[in-house]
């Protein structure tokens, strides 16, 4: 153990070494074995470069390709559930029923009936929901089955749904229990556990940061306990209750913090990560004496007992904590860090113990469970292998003889639609079946596992020294030289390849599926001529807050993944820091090693500006300044709650807000670049393309194409020019259809090294973006995700071509549907191109008036605008018809259907959204 804690206290000093092969210091844990294991695997695959051009949803003999730069091929067989993403299940407790919560497919719960394989029951407010209730609103964990099977508590954001489930395991009688608001703070309840006798019911309370414990039979509060922060799993063992506080002890005198759902949490100063993670002990036979706490590692989420052994999955420092519960001790932690290239991201989340003495602990950022044979909790395991599972495994059970999986991402976003066409929210989840097979043939499973992730020896090599390398534009060594010593990364919002880039003959596109095509976006179109057009690149995320997770972080960390049932404790997570992984960010680790930030708004939460402000002011503002050099008359200010990122970033570029104009956005950003130039890693949150905004979507998506037309254009006509390189990425592509996958996205690079006039085919996504530019500028990977991820070398070339960009003016109106025109004029854009597909003409006809003025109505409640603007707030459903219906000039349905619908009327329209936050 002493070993162990060493290793720990080398990663809190240096949380940059944390995935690099330092001596391979043995674990007094499974690591030892793990390495080794790994180390024999001799996997020969190359990273990404193994997809060639695979496309996700295709199966290839490595399995399905999923977006998040893996094949997945389970063991066992497999129950694909199409009502969305599993946040968490339980057996019931005769072994014959499964209750899966599940979000973002319209429903609350899927009841799986395991003799017959077959999904049996959908509880929901959808109305293809064999049960109705109010709201699919649903917490991180549960549901929960009383001991005798006969009911069944679903926590939701305000209390708990109850059942009464009948003889043959369906749902009926649904009720309400509520937990009142403290202060500001929602319940948000997590796990629930049930007496023996069911007559008390003992609740995680997340929101407010307690345990209660609830009268079974009236819902009446009779006691609660303080305990410590993000409560979330529960346990009973004899007379003692076990919670996993994911957010840690509370706060003491003198500790750096950081908010998390109106609680200040202790956390890292530069990552903002929470530095501490506990198990509370309440003693049920003495009530009123103090909670007690065990520490373990960090983010403690779920929790199982057993033989007196409590196993505690520890998903940012990856690894699980056994107490012994007749000491209240933790006297083992079990390493579940297979792949020597990375120490974190592979985010252990659910665990169970099979009576013949294996451990298995799944590994959702990995698609595995790790199997460890175990004894007793004194004696350390062994590690014996890996099994595959589907896309991101959360819960496990054994069930007699077999072993079950709920897989929150299934199969990835292929739910069957009635169109050809697939969006981000056609998510799915996956129940898998297998028996535990033999130690051998484990073994046998993890290189399949290895290949899978793509994890690979010396995916992560270092510089040998400096001078000795030759300057490449993407470096093979981190901290080898690079041609490239500026990097611009552009984030914009929601869009999919073929919106943007359906209508060009030379990609693969769809043109019927083309609603921004070259005379709205005449710049995207023509950078993607001049520099090349990558149409086979994914964005991983569902939505922004998982997409600007997957930029920053190279991960959606697990937190954020089990939160998409509500999104109420946090929505983009830069507010809480449970968010936050503890190895850091791009920023961070780009100053580690000596390479200077300046941020533009991406990843910024708050903002504040003056109320005349207004999309109008601020567009005639934005021509003020371009025509006499002026600054702006308005002192808007945008900033972060993570201090590191506050420390680098311009506040008066202001984050996401669609009453500002891109083309604000950049005069702002001009000045500072010809004042201070720029630095290494240049980071900017361009969102006018989220649409939503006074302006209609096709005028808001050109704005946004003009900004970005701009920025090229200043930089390539610059002395920065000749060593930089700029990246143009979406956070996500949950805003519309594409005939490919509903993750496929448009990307840009544009750099005099990067290769000219192509179509690059090969699969990307944007890890492999992200790794690219750690690669650029010697950062180190920050998690298993981009240390497997091949850096995009096949898109940059060894000859620059100096030639620069000239941006176009726009084609499509930037003041299109106003209600109201700045007092500056409306803006007349340049001619269209007569060759391309019109823009949108801005007019709605006499017959879909009425229609029309209810969407302006519904959008005005969807706080898309103002300093509380929140990305995604509205359900994607109803935006993606209301921008498909503003972009066909209201005479178009949504494909696959046959009228245009009012808001109300959408097919999902009346669910509240899963981005939603109450």
């Amino acid at each position: 153990m002493q070993v162990t804690r060493r290793r720990r206290r080398v990663e809190k000093d240096h949380p940059r070494l944390l995935g690099r092969r330092i001596g391979r210091v043995p674990l007094v844990t499974a690591g030892t074995t793990a390495v080794a294991v790994a180390a024999s695997t001799g996997i020969a695959f190359a990273s990404t470069y193994r997809f060639g051009t695979d496309q996700v949803g295709q199966t290839t003999k490595q399995g399905l390709v999923v977006s998040a730069d893996q094949y997945i091929n389970p063991i066992g067989e497999r129950l694909v559930i199409n009502n969305g993403k599993i946040m968490s299940s339980a057996v019931s407790p005769d072994g014959t029923h499964l209750a899966a919560s599940v979000a973002d497919g319209g429903m609350a719960l899927a009841i799986v009936d395991l003799k017959s394989w077959k999904v049996q029951q959908l509880v929901g407010n959808n109305a293809a929901a064999n049960l109705r209730i109010p709201g699919n609103d649903v917490g991180q964990e549960g549901p929960t089955y009383s001991p005798d099977g006969k009911q069944l508590w679903l926590g939701q954001a305000d209390g708990y749904r109850t059942f009464t489930v009948t003889a043959d395991g369906t749902l009926a009688n649904p009720a309400f229990i509520p937990i009142p608001k403290d202060g500001p703070n929602r319940a948000l309840v997590g796990e629930a556990v049930f007496s023996p006798d069911g007559s008390t019911v003992y609740s995680a309370v997340n929101g407010q940061n307690r345990v209660v414990a609830i009268d079974a039979a009236t819902g009446a509060v009779q006691r609660s306990w303080a305990v410590g922060n993000a409560p979330r799993d529960m346990v009973k063992v004899g007379t003692k209750l076990y919670v996993s506080n994911e957010g840690g002890r509370k706060a003491l005198p003198g500790d750096t913090t950081i908010n998390s759902y109106n609680t200040q949490v202790p956390a890292d100063p530069v990552t903002g990560a929470t530095t501490t993670g506990t198990v509370g002990v309440i003693d049920l036979a003495n009530p009123a004496a103090p909670v007690t706490s065990i520490d373990v590692g960090l983010h403690p989420t779920a929790l199982y007992a057993k033989n007196g052994a409590l196993f505690v999955t520890n998903t940012a420092t990856n690894d699980v904590s056994v107490i012994d519960t007749a000491r209240n001790k933790v006297v083992q932690t079990i390493a579940t860090q297979p792949w020597p290239e990375a120490s974190v991201g592979y985010e252990p989340d659910a665990v169970t113990l099979t009576d013949d003495g294996h451990l298995l602990v799944t590994l959702g950022r990995a698609n595995a469970v790790a199997v460890y044979r175990y004894t007793t909790p004194l004696e350390p395991v062994s590690y014996v292998g890996l099994l595959p599972t589907d896309y991101f495994p959360a819960e496990i059970a054994v069930v007699g003889k077999d072993v079950l999986v709920s897989n929150t991402r299934g199969i990835d976003a292929r739910r069957p639609t009635n169109t050809a066409a697939h969006g981000t929210h056609d998510t799915t989840s996956s129940l898998q079946r297998f028996k535990l097979p033999s130690d051998g043939v484990i073994k046998s499973y993890t290189a399949k596992v290895f290949q899978q992730n793509g994890w690979t020896a010396n995916s992560v090599e270092l510089a040998k020294g400096k001078g000795k390398a030759k300057p490449v534009p993407v470096p093979q060594r981190i901290g080898d030289p690079s041609t490239i010593k500026h990097v611009f990364l552009i984030v914009k919002e929601n869009r999919t390849y073929d919106q943007v880039f359906g209508d060009v003959p030379r990609g693969n596109g769809d043109p019927t599926l083309a609603q921004f095509g070259e005379n709205v976006t005449p710049n995207q179109h023509a950078m993607a001529s001049q520099f090349g057009l990558y149409d086979n690149t994914y964005d991983i995320g569902t939505n922004s807050a998982e997409g600007h997770n997957w930029l920053m972080q190279a991960d959606d960390p697990e937190y954020t993944e089990s939160s998409a049932g509500e999104y109420i404790r946090s929505y983009d997570t830069e507010d809480d820091a449970l968010g936050h992984q503890r190895t850091g960010f791009l920023w961070t680790g780009a100053q580690a090693v000596g390479k200077t930030v300046r941020d533009f708004g991406e990843f910024h939460q708050f903002l504040t500006k003056p109320a005349d402000a207004s999309w109008q002011n601020l567009y005639c503002d934005t021509k003020n300044m371009a025509a006499t050099g002026q600054d702006t008359a308005y002192h808007l200010v945008s900033s972060s709650p993570i201090p590191s990122l506050n420390n680098v970033s311009v506040p008066a570029f202001p984050k996401f807000d669609t009453d500002v104009p891109d083309i604000y956005r950049y005069e702002i950003w001009k000045r500072d670049f010809a004042k201070n130039g720029p630095a290494n890693l240049n980071m900017f949150w361009l969102s006018s393309d989220h649409t939503g905004g006074a302006p209609n979507a096709a005028a808001q998506v050109a704005d946004n194409d003009l900004a970005v037309g701009k920025i090229v254009d200043t930089i390539s006509h610059s002395p920065y020019w000749k060593d930089s390189a700029i990246f143009v990425v979406e956070d996500d592509s949950q805003a519309g259809l594409d005939h490919v996958d509903g993750h496929r996205a448009p990307i840009q690079i544009i750099s005099p090294w990067a290769q000219h006039g192509v179509v690059d085919s090969r699969y990307y996504s944007q890890i492999t973006m992200i790794r690219t530019i750690e690669q650029i500028l010697g950062i180190h990977p920050m998690n298993q995700k981009d240390s497997a991820a091949s850096p995009m070398r096949a898109a940059f070339t060894n000859k620059p071509d100096y030639t620069p960009f000239t941006a176009l003016p726009n084609r499509t109106s930037l003041t299109a549907g106003l209600k109201t025109p700045p007092a500056c004029g409306v803006d007349t854009p340049a001619p269209q191109d007569p060759s391309a597909a019109p823009a949108p003409s801005a007019t709605v006809p006499a017959d879909k008036q009425q229609v029309a003025a209810q969407w302006e109505a519904w959008k005005s409640h969807q706080r898309l605008t103002g300093p509380d603007a929140k990305p995604d707030f509205a359900n994607p459903a109803q935006m993606n018809h209301f921008t498909w219906y503003q972009t066909h000039d209201w005479t178009k349905p949504y494909p696959g259907e046959g009228k245009i619908y009012a808001p109300d009327q959408v097919p999902g329209a009346y669910l509240p959204s899963s981005e939603s936050d109450g």
